[in-house]
């Protein structure tokens, strides 16, 4: 929306100079100073001008690109350092300011415009009116949904509040009617807005629409099910039937496809490093220019060895990988890096930095000025290290993208077995889960699975912990869905949601494991091209320094240590307390909202 913004607001400075031009003619006109909202409620150009504001809710480019490490919201990730919200009696209601999210101005705005547009008007079709309200209806959803998934139960405000309203000191609305109520708004947009299509992926169309009801259904479905402790598993199955239909009906549209330009080796990648969004898989996306100077950061946040976190993969989530031929990676604690990245499912090759990958031709393999795990992340990265010092990216950030649908689609059809359902069919598998396969490269693991792989059960099997039993998968089918919608969706803003829905919060606390050192004080070669690239050595003097080596230290304060002491693999900050607790699944309502607010009731076990 970044261009049409622009545009728009090149169009509101020409109208307001018109205006002031023609004041000077005609000086009977309304002085603008008292001039009533018709203006902008009173014409179709009125209505899309305001429209273009609604675009500022959506997410930005800096928090998809790090998405998954804004309060250690990954298990997949190791960071520089731990997480507050992971820390015991660190993180509290008190540190949760406003600034946390816990803001209601993109609501006042869409429920102001919601009610100010006067259905019918002679002066704009109902039709185009009622576009309009549907594009801030599913701005007002995306919004519920987001405080939703964050907070639980939130007040639900369907209209404009004046400063005396009794309304802004609600308490909260439960939330299944505000769930209820986030739906009726999607169905409402996907039946009324106009727009069926947008090259530059950069609007909401009907069928972003569609896509965001999956995502909301699939979420609250399987929340339902799976978060035993609020009763409200009998209404998971009627939400993951939407959610279902909702997914099918922007499949049976035609209008989207897998990027599949580049080949296996680069296709996926292309999708998160174009300047331009492909928008046969992008379906939403925040549009970088480097004409109108709006750009990302993604370089410098996963290149820098002084900005960012130096965010990093596990070796547990690098694990979960399949082979190139769609068999089971079988794990070994010595496996070199070498080893262990070779002839895997090339998506992983397209996410972290693996032997082989260039950067302006020069041979790039991962650096530990940048990396804590070894695991280093190029997905958002552009790989030219022109960018890696600047926030000049301009690859455009996208916000969905049809293979989300696709495992949306997938997840809901398996999970409504539970409720009587068939299951996802063996055609239907082959339509999603085997096509993204098939797009990554895989040779295997194109067709419904009949066996469980052990690993896969116990990473994504709901564990006991504070409140809950424990709760064994036994499904093969739903296990893949879940290993591919890690690896498909990695470093995308997603993880929280899945393990809170899935209740494997606990995955939170899994040591930060990376790539096996065969022993300090030696260099290794990690790409294979004959030149060694780092050396661990125990703390004190590093060997003499070789060119192009960088020195890790071992021990001491520094929070990295091996397995065995002087070899084996990689463990970050392993001393840590990084512990979860299941009250950690919802956000603590802020501290000083609270306090101009006494009907706010603050989460369990944040008191």
């Amino acid at each position: 929306m970044i261009q049409l913004k622009n545009i728009l607001t090149v169009a509101i400075g020409v109208s307001v100079a018109a205006l002031l031009s023609g004041c000077a003619k005609e000086l009977n006109q309304t002085p603008q100073s008292t001039a009533n909202n018709s203006a902008i409620f009173g014409s179709v150009q009125g209505l899309q001008l305001y429209a273009s504001s609604f675009y500022d809710g959506l997410a930005s480019a800096a928090t998809t690109v790090r998405g998954d490490d804004q309060y250690g919201d990954a298990d997949y990730g190791a960071r520089n350092s731990i997480p507050l919200y992971l820390q015991d009696s660190t993180f509290n209601s008190q540190q949760a300011t406003p600034s946390s999210d816990w803001s209601w101005t993109t609501l006042r705005n869409l429920n102001y415009f919601i009610a100010n547009v006067s259905i019918p008007n002679v002066n704009i079709p109902t039709s185009v009116q009622q576009n309009y309200i549907g594009l801030a209806r599913f701005f007002r959803a995306y919004f519920y949904y987001n405080m939703v998934t964050k907070y639980g139960n939130v007040p639900w405000i369907g209209k404009p509040l004046g400063t005396s309203d009794s309304a802004l000191y609600s308490a909260q609305t439960d939330r299944t009617v505000v769930i209820d109520s986030v739906l009726a708004d999607l169905d409402y947009a996907a039946q009324h807005i106009t727009m069926t299509s947008d090259p530059t992926a950069s609007q909401v169309t009907k069928w972003v629409a569609y896509g965001l009801k999956s995502r909301v259904c699939l979420f609250e479905g399987t929340f339902r099910e799976y978060q035993t402790k609020y009763n409200l598993g009998a209404t998971a199955g009627d939400l993951l039937t939407q959610g279902a239909a909702a997914a099918k009906a922007v499949i049976d549209s035609g209008g989207y496809s897998l990027n599949t330009a580049g080949g296996a080796g680069t296709d996926y990648r292309n999708v998160f490093i174009n300047t331009s969004p492909l928008a046969n898989e992008v379906m939403l996306s925040d549009v970088m220019s480097a004409s109108l100077s709006v750009y990302n950061d993604a370089n410098w946040y996963y290149t820098s060895g002084s900005y960012g976190t130096h965010y990093s993969l596990t070796r547990g989530f690098i694990d979960t990988y399949l082979n190139a031929d769609g068999s089971v990676y079988a794990t070994s604690d010595n496996a070199t890096f070498q080893q262990e990245t070779a002839n895997r499912d090339p998506r992983l090759a397209q996410t972290i930095r693996t032997p082989g990958y260039k950067r302006v031709n020069v041979a790039a393999p991962p650096n530990f000025s940048y990396t804590v795990t070894g695991y280093m992340p190029i997905k958002w990265s552009m790989d030219d290290p022109a960018f890696d010092n600047t926030t000049d990216n301009t690859n455009s950030i996208c916000l969905m993208r049809y293979a989300e649908i696709l495992l949306n689609y997938a997840e809901a059809e398996e999970e409504l077995k539970n409720y009587g359902g068939a299951g996802l069919s063996g055609a239907d598998w082959t339509k999603t889960i085997g096509a993204l396969r098939t797009r990554a490269g895989l040779t295997g693991g194109l067709t419904l699975p009949t066996t469980v792989d052990p690993y896969i059960q116990r990473y994504y099997s709901p564990q006991a912990s504070d409140s809950y039993g424990a709760l064994t998968i036994t499904d093969p089918v739903l296990l893949e869905i879940r290993r591919e919608r890690g690896i498909e969706l990695v470093l995308e803003g997603f993880r929280f949601n899945d393990l809170t829905r899935w209740r494997r919060g606990t995955l939170l606390a899994r040591p930060w494991d990376g790539i096996y050192v065969p022993a300090v004080n030696t260099t290794i070669d990690l790409d294979g091209d004959g030149k060694p690239d780092v050396c661990f050595y125990n703390t004190g003097t590093p060997p003499s320094a070789v060119s192009g080596v960088s020195y890790v230290p071992i021990g001491g304060n520094n929070g990295t240590s091996l397995s065995n002491g002087t070899s084996g693999r990689i463990y970050y900050l392993n001393n840590g307390h990084r512990l979860w607790f299941d009250y950690k699944y919802l956000y603590p309502i802020p501290y000083t909202e609270r306090l101009l607010n006494p009907n706010l009731v603050q989460n369990p076990g944040w008191q």
